[in-house]
């Protein structure tokens, strides 16, 4: 390796490339210092260097006194070969030792160690890198904490953890721990930043510096601090006055100030006790003038602050100025003024000095004046938490309306409602400090947009230290310079609200106004980019200002510089004894020693950061110092980067005795003298230093600098080659940016504030310009700091990795766009509103006549533009950088192949960037355009239509369109806006939406004119055009505002005529109210529409809190639907959830009246109409009445049940309007019976009376079971009374007539007595027509069988398919099987065609589906009767006496379900038919005869009937009622029959066989002819306990578990098999039974079955049989049961 002058241009590869040179002057040339890869990093000490090399290599260069083998200076850099096979990422050098961080995040260190900066103990040297672990003891197990960086000082290092906390190892004070003992040799954490997101670290020689995320929303989960680490007392206090509150963290450490050796004594005032006047009380903290305490700094500094600091230590009150910081005085008011050397400060002193001396009096109960130090307050303190806020929120609470009064003098009443949150912290845009007050640290986030909207004013609008063009006064306290918001929190954190204060000290004209970005936080994707809310934290030693805290003292513990707080400092380097921050503004603040003019400016030394004095339009985007000097990378109009130098010049033979100087120089007393001493010499042979920072000539030929390096006294920078203008291209997208950053920045200071604070502003502008404005403002600041993030993104991205993929503006592009849209939207709705218009009164105020600041700021080029087009220009500025990102991404694009991915990426963003620009061009087209046409507007209607994101597309003021059938003088003016369509006349005007807008051309074949016919939801109308051209641009103009309204684009304008768009769809969803009168009125809804009606889902909402919400249809409720309506007079709801039809209930459905009754049943025509139920009473369960019947137009009609739960009677009968009218039955729970006739709802007529023990009474009724008239009434035991009765059943009757007493006379009598039920009870065919009905139109067709076939199928299909979509909606109703069935439905069977067989069985098994889901028709007609049978004969209506009814109502429903299957199925035969019989397949039928295939009679389906299709169905779902009449009616009889039963039972088989006569050759157990031998006896009895005919008696028991008879009869059939079989098998023949034989052994069956109710499955079986099946051989065996039946109830034991 070699060095070479950097002018040669060499071979070394394009990246990375070194050169290093020493002071400045025309005769310093740099050197290139050669290296095998490009230099990523350099890292300079006091005499060497480390040189971070791509491929994480590390090499040294210099005087390496560490290092054994050691020649006095390296010519060439050396390999650090310790660190080899380790990958380095970031280097560090101190004064004399260095440190490496490796991928890992493990730290190396070598180099001198005599103060523990190596982190080493027990070597003064480290030779070679060693590794330095940092654990972490707090977790357990203890744990290695990874590292980011490290900094490097004289005798201290810093070091960045991962979690973004600050470690530190070596001596002094810099190290910022509480220890005693120095060294430090273990790393130790700082925990005075514990909690604080830390973005970086540096060193000086004895001091150090941290760049700090402020406080967020992010880091709410950090754990508050609310006491010192160090003294532990309370870190705030609160103070309730009288008349304000006083929250003060004015608490002071101890700790935070360091003593020195040689005094012994603190650096500054006694710390005294400070006077009390109450516990409650906090400490009055208040300054001694300068003069009774020690000089806190050298001469020169007490010279140049005794001008500021004199009067304001005098008084009592320091002024918060940024050469003091930090102050509190007596009374907690703190006031923010720039600097003494404006006059207006002086009334402010005045006015706060009686103010002082009149809180001093009334408090000079202790005596003595008592000094603190000015030390802002602790050093805690200054890193206000959680604990702050919650006393701020609790502090606003008590002191309730007397604070809310001084926020509405204000104006800021919102205010409050951020206290909790966090005071004062706008997480926000921002050169924004979003602060309330003027130093604070924490931001107000804005949850809520509203917030800002309404207060719209919160946090601020920085100005620049250098620019002096306002300095006012403002409220003390509460208001400083006049452009903070209310100081909440001021610069200690002293919280005093006192109305008196804000009376007095009100300035007339200026008001406080903090600009927040609106909605207060920042959108999420942006925590990507670079926070620009930081704070710089400094500690160590003082003794040149280089701590920046306004004084020369030392600091033990880390402390805000506060004045840094709302700069946006992006970057801190630390020379030896000077300090530098970098701003996202590209501007550089620099305090400490400033012997040498490293400061760049004249203050010396400066003990607060001031600005560097460059010239205008220089922006600065890397610093780095060294020992006395500072280097500065910038760039100003060009793009290419230039070198400034500020510092010492450095000759050659001046730096040898400078290195010799500096090898004897040792700390101690006489340092200071020394140094002076030296600084003469210095200055003797080093000719001189800079007065401020000089550009470096040889700049220009080193190519692109991306990075300068500062240390010692040497410099270096790091340059690129501009390989195919890719370098370049990011260069100028970086200075593009910062350039334009600065831009905004300066429009809002200048500019934007000032208007904002304007006193006339609000009044001259009205409330909702107002608002407007401060949206714009607050969109203006949110463009604003994201232009700052990018801006610091691309610069640190030159800075280190120069390459495409970290370009956010690539990933990101959406948030740029988002801005940017959003912002200039806010213009246009400012702009439309005529806002530009009414500002231009308070700007000529502010701006004079003559705005150059204005023309300068908005790069105006008209010749006098009026200054509302000025400020039109200046606000729309932001949006040409569009184009600037555009050429800018082209430019780098092009340095890409056309294929790769970078070229797409590139390219992509590009074009984004360049259609938005001209969508903001059409939009800014549109909102000028749209401004105009209000100008010109009538007034009147301008104020009810002007709206601020309403846009003009056209209007027809030339006439170009009239309205058909218009009057002769009417005036019809039509304006299409973005989202409305206008109807103007000559005083009214119509607005219609255009979401329900619909436009279709009228044919001009038909009219001849060139018509539009436009559809409202309310209105139609016809346009007529005058010309085809008009008709097509207002047609055209008309359709694409619609689209463009539909798809959300009102705030995005039309499209130009650029590209034909379709016709919006007709079908679309928006909201509308009706205005109309009718049933709608004032109504609203929100749905579906189709063509100008609703259709399609909605919800329908009156303004009487009516809500209909389902399907719509042309305009009407029609399909499934809920609907709500409130009952006034009962609190509660009706609800009806079913199905609708042209805007009325129609169909099946369910209304719950707010009374409680339920209905749920058919409808028609919005009433009860058809069958349903209605179930009355609070519980449904333990309703007290239920009705199930038909009903017509809301009324009780036709055949119903009613079952009178608390009467305990149910009536079946007929009814006509809620009446019972005509025949009907009631049965009580008491057993009575009446059957007869009803008018007017009462007994009445004939009828009959039965009671529980058969007495009967057969005559005329007057009224419920009330006789009068003639009749019999017969006991029962056959006696009976004829003649005339009158009373009540039940209650003693009076009769007049003649008793018989039958059995006396002969007895045919006997036959005509037997009265027969029935007679007078509604038929079964009459029963339930509704629920036929019903089904019948279900299926299409008006009545039963008329209607067409293909029809029917076609509704089946249709109402299966809609029910599935149903379900669909909701899955959890539908069960596994339920679904299958649905599915195996969907085919429709052949239902034409001869029927076999086989196409008999398919029917039949498509019945059984059809029927086990309510969504076939049949199935909800068999689901109807089951509810309908068992309403009625359930419960009371279990009376023997119905039994007859109930067989013939099942008997009924088959006929009338198999005339609805013939339907379906024409060609099925009727009832008794026959089917052509296939022989083969009848054999294969009739084998599987076992129970579980339900088939029908023994000659399965040679005929057709009823009951053997559909009993399978019905009959199982009917059996429990009807088995329970059965058993009710045959209790007497099946009573006797069991009694026999069991006692025959007692018997053993043999007995019983021998007793039923059944023959010996039939017993299954052999029987010896002699009975003597004993041995044979045994073993005929122990055969005894085989049951016999076992296997028959098992088989006949599964009688009882069958439904149907023809189950049931097989069951009989299988139990004559098994009887035949057993015998067959004992006889070893074939045989054929006699009847003789047969009964006895079929009577042992039976039995032996024990079988309860065998009467009523007689019965049963008798009364449902198939009648085909009768006479067959089925018939035959059921009489044998029968038989057996009865012949053991006659059984007489012998």
């Amino acid at each position: 390796m070699e060095r070479k002058s950097s002018g040669d241009d060499s071979s070394g590869g394009e990246r990375g490339l070194l050169h290093t040179w020493k002071g400045y002057s025309y005769s310093v040339t740099p050197e290139r210092l050669l290296l095998p890869g490009p230099v990523l990093q350099v890292a300079l000490g006091t005499r060497h260097g480390v040189l971070l090399v791509e491929g994480g290599q590390v090499y040294s260069f210099g005087q390496l006194t560490w290092r054994q083998s050691q020649v006095l200076e390296l010519a060439k850099p050396i390999l650090e070969s310790a660190l080899g096979g380790q990958r380095v990422v970031a280097v560090a050098a101190g004064s004399f030792h260095s440190g490496a961080v490796t991928e890992d995040g493990g730290v190396h260190m070598w180099g001198d160690n005599a103060s523990g900066q190596c982190g080493l103990s027990g070597l003064s040297t480290v030779p070679n890198p060693t590794p330095v672990a940092l654990v972490d003891a707090d977790s357990t197990p203890p744990q290695t904490v990874p590292v980011l960086e490290l900094a490097c000082g004289e005798q201290h290092t810093l070091a960045l953890s991962a979690q973004r906390e600050v470690w530190a190892w070596g001596s002094g004070s810099q190290l910022g721990l509480n220890v005693a003992v120095f060294p430090v040799w273990k790393p130790q954490k700082v925990e005075h930043l514990a909690g604080r997101y830390v973005l970086q670290v540096a060193c000086g020689a004895s001091h150090s510096l941290a760049l700090v995320r402020c406080l967020g929303p992010q880091d709410i989960h950090r754990p508050p601090v609310d006491k010192c680490r160090q003294c532990n007392q309370l870190l705030y206090t609160m103070t309730d006055k009288e008349d304000h509150v006083i929250i003060s963290d004015g608490h002071y450490c101890p700790l935070g100030v360091e003593l020195t050796e040689n005094e012994g004594v603190l650096e500054a005032p006694a710390l005294t006790q400070g006077l009390k006047m109450s516990p409650s009380e906090p400490v009055l903290p208040s300054h001694t003038s300068t003069s009774n305490s020690p000089a806190p700094t050298k001469g020169a500094d007490l010279a140049q602050c005794s001008e500021k600091e004199d009067s304001a230590f005098a008084n009592g009150a320091l002024t918060a100025s940024d050469s003091a910081p930090s102050a509190q005085s007596g009374v907690g008011v703190v006031l923010g003024v720039k600097s003494s050397a404006y006059p207006d400060e002086q009334t402010v002193q005045d006015y706060l000095r009686k103010l002082l001396e009149a809180e001093q009096m009334a408090k000079a109960a202790a005596g003595g004046t008592h000094a603190l130090l000015a030390s802002e307050g602790g050093l805690a303190s200054s890193s206000p938490s959680s604990t702050l806020n919650s006393l701020v929120a609790s502090c606003a609470s008590a002191v309730g309306e007397r604070v809310a009064s001084t926020y509405e003098a204000l104006s800021l009443k919102k205010m409050m409602t951020y206290l909790p949150s966090g005071v004062g912290r706008s997480r926000g845009p921002a050169g924004l400090k979003g602060v309330v007050g003027d130093n604070t640290t924490e931001r107000v986030r804005l949850e809520d947009s509203m917030h800002a909207k309404k207060s719209s004013s919160t946090g601020d609008i920085r100005e620049e230290e250098a620019e002096g063009l306002r300095r006012r006064l403002s409220l003390p306290g509460l208001l400083s310079q006049g452009r903070y918001a209310v100081h909440l929190l001021s610069t200690s954190y002293n919280l005093m609200l006192s109305p008196r204060l804000l009376r007095k000290a009100c300035r007339p004209r200026m008001r406080a106004v903090v600009l927040t970005p609106l909605g207060g936080s920042i959108p999420k994707a942006q925590e990507v980019f670079p926070t620009l809310q930081t704070e710089v934290w400094s500690w160590g030693h003082g003794e040149h200002g280089q701590l920046g805290h306004g004084d020369s003292l030392a600091r033990l513990q880390p402390l805000c510089i506060k004045s840094l707080n709302s700069k946006e400092v992006v970057r801190v380097v630390a020379g030896a004894y000077h300090s530098l921050a970098l701003t996202a503004q590209s501007q550089v603040f620099s305090w400490g020693s400033n012997i040498f003019g490293q400061l760049g400016h004249m203050e010396s030394p400066s003990t607060v950061p001031r600005l560097a004095k460059l010239s205008e339009g220089i922006r600065v985007w890397d610093i780095s110092a060294g020992e006395r000097h500072t280097l500065l990378l910038a760039d100003g109009d060009c793009f290419r980067p230039i070198i400034y130098y500020s510092g010492q010049q450095v000759k050659e033979e001046a730096k040898e005795s400078h290195v010799k100087k500096l090898g004897q120089q040792e700390e101690g007393e006489g340092e200071e003298e020394e140094e002076e001493e030296e600084e003469e010499q210095q200055q003797q042979q080093a000719g001189s230093y800079s007065q401020q920072p000089v550009l470096l000539p040889f700049c220009m030929d080193l190519g692109y600098v991306s990075n300068v390096f500062a240390g010692g006294q040497c410099c270096v920078a790091l340059s690129d080659m501009n390989v195919m203008g890719f370098i370049a291209s990011l260069h100028e997208l970086a200075s593009a940016e910062r350039k334009f950053y600065c831009k905004l920045c300066n429009i809002k200071t200048q500019i934007i504030r000032p208007l904002l604070e304007l006193e006339s502003l609000s009044s001259a502008l009205g409330q909702a310009a107002t608002g407007l404005l401060h949206t714009l403002v607050g969109r203006f600041s949110l463009l604003c700091h994201l232009t700052g993030q990018h801006a610091a993104s691309l610069t640190a991205n030159l800075r280190r990795v120069r390459d495409v993929n970290s370009l956010l503006v690539l990933d990101h592009a959406s948030i740029f766009l988002d801005s940017y849209n959003e912002y200039c939207s806010a213009v246009g709705n400012f702009q439309v509103m005529g806002g530009f218009h009414t500002l231009t009164k308070p700007s000529l105020d502010f701006f004079g006549k003559s705005p150059e600041l204005l023309k300068r700021l908005s790069e105006c080029s008209e010749e006098n533009p009026t200054m509302a087009d000025l400020l039109v220009v200046l606000f729309y500025l932001p949006t040409r950088h569009l184009h600037e990102y555009g050429r800018l991404l082209l430019k780098l694009a092009t340095c890409f192949e056309v294929c790769s991915n970078d070229y797409q990426k590139l390219q992509d963003s590009c074009s984004k960037f360049e259609a938005l620009a001209l969508n903001l061009k059409r939009k800014m087209k549109d909102a000028d355009y749209t401004f105009h046409f209000w100008k010109s507007f009538p007034g009147k209607m301008t104020d009810s239509l002007r709206k601020p994101h309403r846009r003009l597309i056209c209007e027809s003021s030339n006439k170009a369109l009239t309205l058909q059938n218009a009057g002769r003088f009417s005036v019809n003016w039509f304006i299409v806006f973005n989202d409305s369509l206008v109807h103007a006349q000559f005083s009214t005007h119509h607005v219609f939406p255009l979401a329900t807008l619909w436009v279709e051309p009228i044919p001009e074949e038909i009219t001849c004119l060139h018509g539009l016919k436009v559809i409202a939801p309310e209105e139609t109308f016809t346009l007529l055009a005058s010309s085809p051209m008009e008709k097509t641009k207002w047609l055209r103009s008309i359709n694409q505002s619609v689209d463009q309204a539909l798809s959300g684009g009102a705030q995005d304008n039309v499209s130009g005529g650029s590209g034909h768009k379709p016709e919006p769809p007709i079908s679309r969803t928006a909201s509308h109210t009706f205005y109309k009168d009718g049933r709608l009125k004032e109504a609203t809804y929100e749905g579906r529409w189709l063509a100008g009606k609703p259709d399609g889902s909605g919800v329908l909402k009156w303004p009487d809190g009516r809500i209909y919400t389902g399907a719509f249809k042309n305009g009407l409720e029609d399909g499934f639907g809920e609907f709500v309506a409130p009952n006034k007079t009962l609190h509660k709801n009706d609800q009806y959830l079913g199905h609708w039809k042209d805007g009325k209930m129609h169909g099946l459905g369910t209304y719950r009246y707010a009374s409680g009754e339920v209905y749920d049943g058919s409808f028609q025509d919005g009433m009860r109409h058809g069958h349903g139920m209605l179930r009355s009473g609070k519980l449904n369960t333990s309703s007290p009445s239920v009705f199930i019947g038909q009903w017509l137009q809301d009324k009780k009609t036709g055949y119903g049940v009613f079952d009178d739960i608390t009467k305990g009677e149910k009536y079946m009968g007929m009814w006509q309007d809620h009446l019972r009218l005509g025949t009907g039955v009631v049965v009580t729970q008491f057993g009575l019976y009446y059957e007869g006739a009803f008018k007017d709802n009462k007994m009445m007529g004939t009828g009959i009376l039965l009671s529980e023990d058969d007495t009967m009474y057969e005559g005329e009724f007057s009224d419920d079971w009330t006789l009068n008239g003639k009749g019999t009434l017969t006991m029962a035991n056959s006696d009976y009374l004829e003649g005339s009765f009158n009373g009540e059943w039940g209650s003693g009757l009076k009769v007049t007539g003649s008793y018989f007493k039958p059995h006396l006379f002969d007895t045919d009598k006997d036959k005509t007595r037997a009265v027969k039920l029935g007679c007078l009870c509604v038929c079964a065919e009459d029963k339930w027509r509704a629920v036929f009905e019903e089904c019948w139109s279900r299926l299409g067709c008006e009545a039963a069988g008329r209607g067409e076939n293909w029809k029917a199928w076609e509704n089946i299909a249709v109402a299966l398919t809609t029910s599935r979509q149903h379900i669909a909606d909701s899955p959890e109703t539908l069960s596994l099987s339920h679904s299958r069935t649905l599915e195996s439905l969907e085919g429709i069977p052949k239902h034409v065609g001869p029927i076999t067989m086989e196409r008999h069985h398919t029917i039949h098994l498509y019945l059984l589906m059809a029927c086990d889901t309510p969504l076939h028709p049949l199935g909800r007609l068999v689901e109807t009767l089951v509810a309908v049978y068992r309403m009625t004969y359930v419960g009371v209506g279990a009376n023997r006496r119905l039994l007859p009814q109930a067989v013939n109502e099942i008997k009924s429903y088959l006929n009338r379900i198999f005339q609805i299957v013939r339907f379906l199925f024409p060609d099925l035969p009727e009832e008794g038919g026959l089917i052509p019989e296939p022989t083969t397949n009848l054999q294969d039928r009739k084998e599987p005869s076992s129970t579980d295939a339900p088939l029908d009679s023994p000659k399965p389906g040679r005929v057709v009937s009823s009951s053997a299709l559909l009993l399978p169905v019905l009959l199982p779902r009917l059996y429990p009622p009807l088995f329970t009449l059965y058993a009710l009616e045959k209790e007497k009889e099946d009573d006797v029959y069991w009694e026999c039963v069991l006692r025959l039972n007692k018997q053993p088989d043999l007995a019983l066989l021998a007793f039923l006569g059944v023959q010996q050759k039939f017993w299954p157990v052999s029987f010896p002819v002699s009975m003597a031998a004993l041995g044979e006896k045994q073993q005929v009895l122990s055969s005894t306990k085989d049951p016999c005919f076992a296997s028959a008696v098992e088989t006949l028991q599964q009688i009882s578990t069958t439904f149907t008879p023809s189950d049931k009869l097989q069951v009989i059939q299988l139990t004559f098999e098994e009887i035949t079989k057993e015998v067959q098998s004992l006889l070893k023949q074939d045989f054929l039974w006699s009847m003789d034989d047969l009964f006895p052994v079929f009577l042992y069956v039976v039995l032996r079955a024990r079988i309860r109710n065998l009467g009523s499955e007689v019965s049963l079986i008798e009364d449902l049989m198939d009648p085909c099946v009768q006479h067959g051989e089925h018939g035959i065996m059921f009489t044998t049961l029968k038989a057996c039946y009865y012949q053991i109830q006659h059984e007489k034991i012998t």
